[in-house]
């Protein structure tokens, strides 16, 4: 392993947002990838598709085992060297906290941040030794404004931008960059945005993996703070904070209920 080597580990990296960073992360010079998802046959044709070296680790990141089983495979193939930490792996369930209650919040809690936190924990020293080195966290523009039968996926990921933050501050000293990605709306397996992409109205809404990927690239390794995908969604998060009982209102009916019940259930995993 040369000292131009650069290990990237991506999460949820069997398809969509996942996969299409890995891909363009094997573009960048003397990259070596590391794979994590639940579906090992994907991870597998994944890594022999790039033109690079890549390893994976097929797990359920929230098995208690998880964060271990990652870091003892960076020892191990990558002599504990890391790069670029991207938390990407995620899911969403819809449903109003009438119907599905506290058991939709847990299990949004425990992908989208408590399991990032744990790995995080884990590769933490190995960032800090490779330093200067980088982490991506991707939220969601769902981690700045909510809507109707999205609370909890709001919920974990309003935690988890509220908790980069602190870490991009903390980290700093240490030379270990974190990033923010929040994506809108994206094409994936899990949310092909059909009606979505038809209607002319809501099409501007759609952005694909390929774009996130970009922005994971900027906010991992070149050093912007946050990106949102596609851009005009920065426009909610301001509005929010500058309007917020006209964005509540908004989000509330016409467009913002159509999205709302036209979207199904979306995975990074």
């Amino acid at each position: 392993m040369s000292d131009a080597t650069k290990t990237y580990l991506v999460t949820g990296a069997s398809s969509g947002i996942g996969e299409a960073a890995a891909k363009r992360l094997a573009r960048e010079p003397g990259a070596e990838l590391v794979l994590v998802a639940r579906r090992e046959e994907r991870l597998r044709a994944l890594a022999e598709s790039l033109p690079c070296e890549a390893s994976w680790v097929a797990v359920d990141l929230t098995d208690a085992d998880a964060p271990e089983r990652v870091r003892a495979h960076l020892a191990e193939r990558h002599g504990g060297r890391l790069h670029l930490l991207v938390n990407n792996a995620g899911a969403a369930w819809r449903g109003s906290f009438a119907e599905a209650g506290h058991e939709n919040l847990r299990r949004h809690m425990e992908l989208n941040f408590d399991a990032v936190a744990r790995l995080t924990e884990a590769l933490l020293p190995m960032l800090r030794d490779s330093a200067p080195s980088a982490m991506v966290n991707v939220a969601s523009t769902a981690g700045r404004v909510a809507r109707a039968r999205t609370g909890a996926y709001s919920a974990s990921k309003f935690a988890l931008v509220g908790w980069t933050d602190a870490l991009y501050a903390e980290e700093r000293p240490h030379r270990v960059h974190v990033g923010l990605v929040l994506p809108g709306f994206i094409e994936t397996e899990g949310f092909p945005a059909t009606e979505l992409r038809e209607r002319a109205l809501t099409r501007w809404t759609v952005s694909k993996p390929e774009k996130v990927a970009e922005a994971i690239v900027e906010c991992g390794l070149r050093g912007k703070a946050e990106r949102y995908v596609p851009r005009p969604y920065a426009l909610a998060a301001v509005a929010r904070i500058l309007l917020p009982g006209v964005t509540r209102r908004v989000l509330s009916g016409g467009v913002a209920a159509d999205l709302t019940t036209s979207t199904a259930a979306e995975s990074s995993e």
